[in-house]
């Protein structure tokens, strides 16, 4: 059993805490947010106890593991102090949101030999995964044009954009994760483009909520990313690879499958599903059950600290082009 402290239970930390409370292989031990009412919510519903600082749960043996779910300018500190501790530590994305912060991190962790693994969890969706598979296979040939739709269904607060560090580093960095992964290889040109058409006070922010963006990786392949803040029809993800010898395309999923055709009209389909974390169900679910595995079984993490490192790179670089209006190359 791995015994986890939760860093963070807001939205997504109480997701991860009941995820972590149902898993066969995992117990969750110990709860701490700055808001002790929050910890006190998600502690009590899995029967685990709140802690007044992650130092506490820190020094505590039964905390084997850490998951960071806290807010973004958190994760350099506590993931730190967790490889410090030798306590593995998931955390969600991004590690930070100043790329010089994140290289400090790595040269702070870098002699602990302490496992980080970043929460990208798009990498652990089934239909995006064989999507990766196909390709990695060689069933498409060579991969030649790689289109990644991510569209949100509503967007966020201002308070929260307004420290969302934009659009690239909070949004399209999935996106860029998702890229590596099914490419196999680091883009090295981007040209990223944006406007505003939904939130007009974004444009005080410097941020834009609808984007394009263009890379070339070093075999020849081109990736376009598309963003919207706002898709009015629901949660719009899909992933398209084509290649010399054909394409494959991992879809949007629904609450089912059922097509219904009427003198109104045809192929009429459920909704799209209308939430990250309904989407996402699954993969969260595989994310954690890996990461259990590098704990309890010395595993290798499928997305690690390195991974995070580069998205966020790719996100600089996308804004770098957005100002400038070149193309800009990214050096790893």
């Amino acid at each position: 059993m791995v015994g986890f402290a939760l860093f963070g239970a807001g939205r997504i930390g109480a997701m991860h805490a009941a995820n972590i409370a149902a898993n066969p292989r995992a117990t969750l031990q110990a709860v701490y947010d700055v808001h002790g009412a929050a910890a006190h919510k998600v502690a009590a519903a899995h029967g685990a106890r709140v802690v007044a600082s992650a130092a506490e749960a820190l020094a505590d043996p039964a905390v084997d593991a850490v998951l960071v779910a806290s807010s973004t300018d958190t994760h350099v500190e506590l993931i730190t102090a967790a490889a410090r501790a030798g306590k593995p530590v998931l955390c969600e994305k991004p590690i930070d949101l100043d790329i010089a912060r994140v290289e400090q991190c790595k040269r702070d962790i870098a002699g602990t030999g302490v496992v980080v693994q970043l929460g990208f969890n798009r990498r652990y969706d089934a239909s995006h995964r064989a999507v990766r598979d196909a390709v990695r296979a060689g069933e498409i040939g060579q991969l030649q044009l790689l289109v990644i739709t991510s569209r949100d269904p509503g967007i966020a607060p201002m308070d929260y954009m307004k420290v969302s560090g934009g659009i690239f580093r909070d949004m399209t960095i999935h996106d860029f994760d998702l890229a590596r992964f099914v490419l196999g290889e680091d883009p090295t040109e981007v040209y990223a483009t944006g406007s505003v058409m939904i939130e007009p006070a974004l444009a005080g922010l410097g941020d834009v909520d609808t984007a394009m963006v263009v890379m070339k990786a070093p075999s020849g392949a081109l990736v376009h990313i598309n963003n919207s803040r706002l898709a009015v029809y629901g949660y719009d993800q899909r992933v398209e690879a084509f290649g010399a010898k054909g394409m494959v395309q991992s879809e949007n999923w629904r609450a089912n499958s059922l097509r219904r055709s009427t003198a109104h009209a045809t192929d009429a389909q459920a909704p799209l599903l209308h939430f990250f974390i309904q989407r996402y169900a699954q993969a969260y679910l595989d994310e954690l059950n890996e990461f259990i595995a590098v704990v309890a079984d010395h595993a290798a993490p499928g997305v690690d600290f390195e991974d995070g490192r580069r998205a966020l790179l790719l996100a600089d670089a996308a804004w770098e082009s957005l100002r400038s209006g070149r193309t800009v190359t990214v050096r790893y």
